[in-house]
C-alpha cells in the first residue's frame, strides 16, 4: 500500500498527539502509535483539573506539560515528514517515487508554528510552577510543629 508523504505529514499535524500518524505508516498493530493516547490524556486530565480546581493544584501542574510535550513531539514528527525529501520517503517505504507539491509545505509552515508556541509555553508553564512550589511557604502546621520540637 502506498503511503502518501502529504497525509502522514497532515495526521501528524492534527492528529500526532493520538499517535495517528504513527497507525497510518505502520499499521494498527503499532505499539508505539497507541501508547501516545496515554500521555495526552493525562495531560488533558491535568488541564481539566485545572479548570476545576485552580491554579493551586500539584498534579495539574505536573500533568499538563505532558500535554504540551506530545503536541511539541507531534508538530516535530510533521516538520520531519514533511521535509524529508520525496526520494527519501519513497526509499524508506518502499514504494515509488510521487510528487507532493505544497501540501506537506503548509503543514510544516504550521507545525513550526504550533510547535515553538507550544514547547515554549510548556517550558515556561512548567518552570513557573517549579520555582512557584519551590519558594511556597512552609504550611501553618509545619511550621507550629517545628516549633514544638527542641
Amino acid at each position: 500500500m502506498t503511503r502518501s508523504k502529504t497525509v502522514a505529514t497532515w495526521l501528524a499535524l492534527l492528529g500526532g498527539t493520538l499517535g495517528l500518524h504513527r497507525l497510518y505508516l505502520k499499521g494498527l498493530g503499532n505499539v508505539w502509535g497507541w501508547l501516545h493516547l496515554l500521555p495526552t490524556t493525562l495531560g488533558l486530565f491535568g488541564v481539566l483539573r485545572m479548570r476545576e480546581l485552580g491554579q493551586d493544584d500539584q498534579l495539574a501542574w505536573l500533568l499538563i506539560p505532558l500535554l504540551g510535550l506530545m503536541i511539541a513531539q507531534a508538530m516535530l514528527h510533521a516538520i520531519v515528514y514533511g521535509l524529508t525529501s520525496d526520494e527519501k520517503w519513497a526509499a524508506r517505504l518502499k514504494q515509488p517515487v510521487q510528487d507532493t507539491a505544497w501540501g506537506p509545505v503548509l503543514a510544516v509552515i504550521a507545525a513550526l508554528l504550533v510547535g515553538a508556541t507550544v514547547l515554549m509555553g510548556s517550558v515556561a508553564f512548567g518552570i513557573q510552577k517549579f520555582f512557584e512550589w519551590e519558594l511556597e511557604p512552609p504550611s501553618a502546621s509545619a511550621q507550629n510543629s517545628s516549633r514544638l520540637t527542641p
